[in-house]
């Protein structure tokens, strides 16, 4: 019957499920407009929901398929406070489900990577692995190396004849230096961006609703921290920097400095720097 409990329900997994999006247990009850106790009901195993209940909590809110929620125990999986040391925990803590779902399918787009060529990148070694960068050492001269290896030189650059060119220009070459670049319009609009680290398969994902010049901005911004072996998640407004523990905000700056020191020959991005 549609209106009895499903049994067999694990109840840490309907935690799991609802914590990998970042909703809370008001969030949860609001959108199935029913009262809180209930949904603590089913999280601490005392009661289920039921079918179509589990079919809008899989479906509608978590983006889970459904046959999740039979498993033994909740997947591993890494969250993003746990994976993104870029942002101070207050912001991590305030992500939008529609942010936590893109760094998800970022990481499913990896792991399709995976599955298609194995441990090695189809462009051969890749810029992460011959370049590598140090908070420690000249930012100009680092910043020239990255250029260098891009094969894009300042008369290159200035010749892009409007920001559409110089953003498939830049993301060109990066993704020819084995970097897979992928771009969607985030709910969120204060992202920028964000990275993952891989051996092989490194992944940058860009905001796709920010300005050309901002994505092309955020794109070096994330290789500088591909360099640094560092995922990052990055914010367009640089206050939040200053929330960050001190080696973090290094970091940061660091990352800033890197792709003002290669895009600063070029006005279109003067409002960056």
């Amino acid at each position: 019957m549609k209106s009895e409990q499903i049994a067999g329900i694990r109840p840490e997994v309907i935690v799991w499920a609802r914590e990998s999006v970042g909703m809370t247990v008001e969030d949860v009850a609001h959108k199935l407009k029913r009262p809180r106790e209930e949904i603590e009901a089913w999280e601490r195993g005392e009661a289920a929901p039921t079918y179509p209940q589990l079919e809008k909590l899989a479906y509608d809110l978590y983006k889970r398929p459904l046959a999740v929620f039979f498993l033994p125990a909740a997947p591993e999986e890494v969250a993003p406070k746990h994976e993104f040391r870029t942002l101070p925990d207050t912001d991590l803590e305030s992500l939008h489900k529609d942010t936590y779902l893109h760094i998800r399918r970022a990481h499913a787009y990896q792991l399709a990577l995976k599955d298609l060529f194995g441990d090695r990148n189809p462009m051969g070694p890749g810029i992460w692995q011959t370049i590598k960068l140090s908070t420690d050492q000249s930012v100009s001269q680092q910043a020239q190396a990255i250029r260098e290896y891009l094969g894009i030189t300042l008369q290159v650059q200035c010749s892009w004849r409007d920001d559409d060119t110089a953003l498939k220009q830049w993301r060109g070459a990066i993704e020819k230096a084995g970097v897979f670049v992928f771009k969607a319009s985030f709910k969120q609009k204060e992202i920028s961006g964000f990275c993952l680290t891989d051996t092989h398969l490194p992944v940058i994902y860009l905001n796709n609703g920010t300005t050309k010049t901002r994505q092309t901005f955020s794109l070096l911004h994330e290789l500088a921290h591909l360099l640094l072996s560092i995922s990052g998640l990055s914010k367009l407004d640089k206050q939040y920097i200053d929330f960050l523990p001190q080696a973090q905000q290094r970091i940061q700056r660091f990352c800033l400095a890197i792709a003002d020191e290669i895009l600063k020959a070029d006005k279109r991005y003067i409002h960056f720097h």
